[in-house]
């Protein structure tokens, strides 16, 4: 398959995911950005247009930032991070935005840790 027609594909269903989805001051969007390198994390209320909290290996309140990538080890960290960032905020409810990526992997590995750490997807 042509790389331009796997992107569009992926495009597409990243827009269908978000046709369903939608976040609001009492249950914001978690949203899920894997990148080659990094993994971001951002609680975003769609009314406003505003990010509530948000969580990065790239964030200075990270530990051992330096030795993060996005793998599944990392995945968790950021998970249980986001997850303290979220409950600092007061947010205990989120729906979970996973980017049009399967849910398996670095995905499931991030939404496992945030529930452990008190949030409810």
């Amino acid at each position: 398959m042509r790389t331009e027609k796997k992107q569009r594909l992926a495009q597409l269903r990243r827009w269908r995911i978000r046709k369903k989805i939608h976040g609001s001051v009492q249950r914001p969007r978690m949203a899920v950005c894997f990148a080659n390198k990094n993994i971001h994390v951002q609680f975003i209320d769609d009314d406003a247009g505003v990010t509530l909290a948000a969580a990065s290996t790239l964030g200075k309140n990270t530990p051992d930032r330096d030795k993060l990538a996005a793998n599944v080890a990392s995945a968790k960290v950021i998970g249980a991070l986001a997850a303290k960032a979220a409950l600092d905020k007061g947010i205990k409810q989120v729906v979970f935005d996973r980017g049009g990526t399967r849910y398996h992997g670095k995905i499931k590995a991030l939404a496992d840790s945030a529930r452990e750490a008190g949030l409810q997807f």
